[in-house]
């Protein structure tokens, strides 16, 4: 029976987040402000808004099933993502935060156009394509998601779950723009990390402590104590740890995550954001993981691993707390959501109406088609969520190693090798999202199941070296590469670094 309590819980979250979406209107009437809050976030905010951008329903969800699963063997993901978000943060966040900042850029694509001088915008047509068809597919999953948590903690029906999940997404996004998906992300970061710390505490202690845990996982299957898993250091047990690795390194370079440096408020919010990037995201990924390895001695033989939270939620804790981890379910998928969202509207509105289309349309009007493009893609997302079943955390990573197996290799070279040129950058995007896709189509099963974001990476980065080489970077390409490092050293000396 639900509780009165829950639902409570759940009324006064979702009130919360419809007036961030009204806050947040006061300043969506430009695009800059619609998309990237006006490049005025601070450090809080934008270190909470990129983990719980980058995590999703996979962490609360995904994540504590793949514990549940293969127990110690899911923390080479843990191990992934905190190289993943540690570099991001050290190596990445400065230079593109600098060269967004003197391109004036509020998108990825805008970013690489102008770095590359690309004239005739073929750079933001693939980017726009790329980007709308993994962020539908993305967007479906998390709305899955959201079917499956109302389902689990309130009884309710699947497709109800879904329909109300999108409607209270859609709208403080459209209304309130970047600004309200980011300060929403944040209350939702907090909310997980509190849960997330949590969850293992409380699920060791009802097993007894530690010793009763790890006996109780070993007699379940002595391999979900190994690191290397049931497959041991054989070939299918060092691809699955390369994989698992793998999954962080799109913090590198996925658009929806490089827009937290773009809408920065300065390179000083960018240094101290990191610092708590980091130790966020190990208290995410660690609590995820064992608290699904708790609930495999607890709840064992479930039929859907993706439902342990939920059950865990609801058995072990009292009604309050119930309600709140429904509420930080719902806060994993509507923190992704919203941003990609916004990341869609933009490559559609920004790089292809307002660059290409109509350069001297009033900002009025774009942040309009910006709303109703919104609409449109989450529309999209629904309906596939709504006539297909999906496990959560697979298709996740087959939509999160799309987006990085395009830009992740581009944006890098483009930060950091002087050689890079427009065309390498063209071809690498197209060659690194063609190859992630055609991996899990036809050779994933012949090769263990290889995670399609290496080979998507590898092909993508060797095809943007490849073609540069033989092609010619842009004038003053070297010149400006040198000047932005040392900007970026100066924002470093000057904050004591």
């Amino acid at each position: 029976m639900t509780s009165g309590v829950v639902i409570a819980v759940l009324v006064i979250y979702l009130l919360i987040l419809l007036g961030l979406g009204l806050w947040g209107s006061k300043e969506s009437g430009s695009v800059a402000g619609y998309f990237v809050a006006g490049k005025k976030l601070p450090s809080w905010v934008i270190a909470f808004s990129s983990n719980a951008t980058g995590e999703s329903a996979w962490l609360l969800l995904g994540l504590t099933g793949m514990g549940y699963l293969v127990g110690f063997h899911a923390l080479w993901i843990v191990l992934g993502e905190f190289l993943g978000v540690l570099l991001a943060w050290k190596y990445v966040a400065q230079p593109f935060k600098e060269y967004t900042d003197r391109y004036n850029s509020i998108t990825v694509p805008d970013y690489l156009t102008a770095r590359f001088h690309d004239e005739r915008h073929v750079i933001r047509v693939i980017s726009a394509v790329i980007i709308l068809s993994m962020v539908t597919a993305y967007t479906a999953a998390q709305l899955t998601a959201s079917g499956k948590a109302f389902e689990s903690f309130l009884g309710t029906s699947y497709s109800g779950g879904v329909w109300i999940g999108a409607a209270v997404i859609l709208y403080y996004t459209t209304v309130g723009g970047f600004k309200a998906v980011a300060y929403s992300d944040f209350l939702q970061g907090l909310l997980m990390f509190a849960c997330l710390s949590v969850l293992p505490i409380v699920g060791i202690a009802a097993l007894g402590g530690w010793s009763p845990f790890i006996d109780g996982l070993r007699a379940q299957d002595p391999n979900l104590l190994a690191l290397m898993g049931a497959n041991g250091f054989s070939p299918a047990g060092i691809i699955s740890v390369a994989g698992f690795i793998a999954i962080g390194f799109a913090f590198l370079g996925s658009p929806q995550l490089l827009t937290r440096f773009v809408a920065a408020r300065s390179q000083r919010d960018i240094l101290q954001g990191g610092k708590i990037a980091v130790g966020c995201i190990l208290v995410f990924d660690i609590g995820a993981v064992f608290g699904g390895m708790a609930g495999r001695v607890l709840f064992p033989e479930l039929p859907d691993p993706e439902t342990i939270l939920p059950l865990m939620s609801t058995t072990l804790f009292p009604d309050v707390f119930t309600g709140v981890f429904l509420v930080v379910v719902l806060a994993a998928i509507m923190s992704t959501v919203d941003s990609l969202l916004i990341l869609a509207s933009s490559s559609v509105v920004r790089d292809v109406i307002q660059q290409i289309f109509r350069p001297k349309v009033r900002e009025l009007r774009l942040t309009l088609y910006g709303k109703a493009v919104t609409v449109l893609i989450g529309a999209a997302a629904l309906t596939a969520a709504l006539t297909e079943s999906r496990a959560i955390f697979w298709f996740v990573l087959f939509a999160w190693s799309g987006l990085a197996s395009a830009f992740t290799p581009v944006v890098l070279c483009s930060l950091f090798w002087k050689g890079t040129t427009r065309l390498g950058v063209i071809w690498g995007m197209v060659s690194g999202f063609l190859a992630a896709i055609l991996w899990v189509v036809i050779f994933k099963e012949g090769f263990f199941d290889l995670y399609e974001m290496i080979p998507g990476f590898v092909i993508g980065f060797g095809v943007t070296v490849g073609v540069s080489l033989v092609t010619g970077a842009p004038d003053g390409a070297e010149e400006e590469m040198v000047s932005v490092g040392e900007a970026v050293k100066v924002a470093s000396r000057e904050k004591g670094l």
